[in-house]
């Protein structure tokens, strides 16, 4: 009877070791710096996020550990701090690379550890060519760059004129745009660039607005420099439809523009920013309509598109642990691999060995700025 006893109190033991063991997720996100704006609503929704999910019982009984630093947006900083989560604090996976310039530095030390990483960041170049430890939440820009194009095509424009930022983003943004501008039927008479601190853009638009024949503009770039454009754009009386991309999608890029200035504005975007204007049937309203109340009540703002990328890696991730019923960094690659109908606030995730995205062009939405908020064109 005594050792039955003893047998049971072990196996009380054991249970509780279980139920309170951790499961280590890295991050490293731009929270300040230059690319705050996108990194702060995602190392929020992180930490809501994981609170919650341990407030229910964790994953498969077990807590899970938030490991986040912040790398303000320096790659260098990326790189190290995704060492030292892999080596120091042995997490099983990562998540972050808020902007392209980090997600790249992120990804060799992701790969070589072979721990899945998750990237917060646009560029095609990230998952293409297929990395086998990598995978993506956000639209490409190349997807970016189909969708804006394939809107000018319906409102009958085919000369434009683009302005690029030359920061990581916005040069592969550029890259991807003037390379399939030709099969999508776009020529591109004009080509300008700015730093990513630059203060004044005018010139270039000036270049642009005195170029015959262009019919619409086209800037490739996020942070603040798009808001720069946007308003030296107004202030020139440019005349012309102005397209932005899914880089500067957020309530934050109009109020740094001015409401009046960004009137008019297309971008292509999630769902998440169109949330109440989405069909009673849309896989992703219920989603949608979730995360933003979540993030509204704890923070007492609205979620931002970027937080939503985070919102979205972190469901894949936490799917795929509880699908593998392992923390084994191998086999949690192997179940996001295998992610299936996964409703996300910017898409719906279907990856394969093939695709570390998961989602085509239908997931975007084009939007057009109105009244200060966000409209759907489609």
């Amino acid at each position: 009877m005594k050792t039955l006893t003893a047998l049971a109190t072990l196996a009380a033991l054991g249970a509780a070791s279980a139920a309170s063991a951790e499961i280590r997720i890295g991050a490293t996100i731009s929270e300040t710096g230059p690319a705050a704006f996108l990194g702060d609503p995602e190392a929020k929704t992180l930490e809501m996020m994981v609170e919650k999910l341990n407030a229910a019982g964790g994953i498969n009984g077990e807590q899970v550990e938030l490991v986040l630093y912040d790398d303000g947006g320096d790659p260098n900083k990326a790189r190290t701090f995704a060492t030292r989560l892999v080596e120091d604090d042995e997490v099983v996976a990562i998540i972050g690379g808020t902007t392209t310039g980090a997600t790249m530095s992120i990804i060799p030390v992701a790969e070589d550890a072979e721990v899945p990483f998750i990237s917060l960041a646009g560029a095609i170049e990230i998952i293409d060519p297929v990395k086998d430890w990598v995978f993506k939440t956000p639209h490409t820009d190349r997807m970016a760059c189909a969708k804006i194009f394939e809107d000018m095509k319906a409102r009958g424009i085919t000369r434009i004129g683009m302005i690029s930022g030359t920061d990581g983003f916005g040069a592969s943004m550029r890259k991807q745009c003037l390379e399939i501008a030709p099969e999508a039927g776009i020529e591109v008479i004009a080509d300008e660039s700015y730093g990513p601190t630059d203060a004044d853009m005018t010139p270039q638009l000036t270049n642009i607005k005195n170029r015959a024949g262009v019919q619409a503009v086209l800037n490739a770039g996020f942070g603040q420099g798009p808001s720069v454009v946007t308003r030296n754009y107004q202030q020139l009386a440019v005349g012309l439809p102005l397209y932005q991309s899914h880089g500067v999608a957020s309530k934050g890029f109009i109020d740094l523009a001015g409401s009046g200035a960004a009137e008019g504005v297309r971008l292509p975007g999630t769902a998440l920013l169109v949330g109440d204007l989405l069909a009673d049937d849309d896989p992703q309203k219920p989603v949608v309509a979730a995360y933003v109340a979540e993030y509204q009540a704890e923070y007492g703002e609205a979620p931002s598109t970027f937080g939503g990328y985070a919102h979205d890696a972190f469901a894949i991730l936490t799917d795929a642990i509880t699908r593998a019923g392992s923390a084994d960094p191998e086999e949690i690659r192997d179940a996001i691999e295998t992610t299936a109908g996964l409703a996300g606030t910017t898409g719906v995730v279907t990856m394969t060995p093939e695709d570390h995205l998961g989602f085509d062009l239908s997931a975007f939405r084009m939007l057009e700025i109105r009244d200060g908020g966000w409209t759907l064109v489609d």
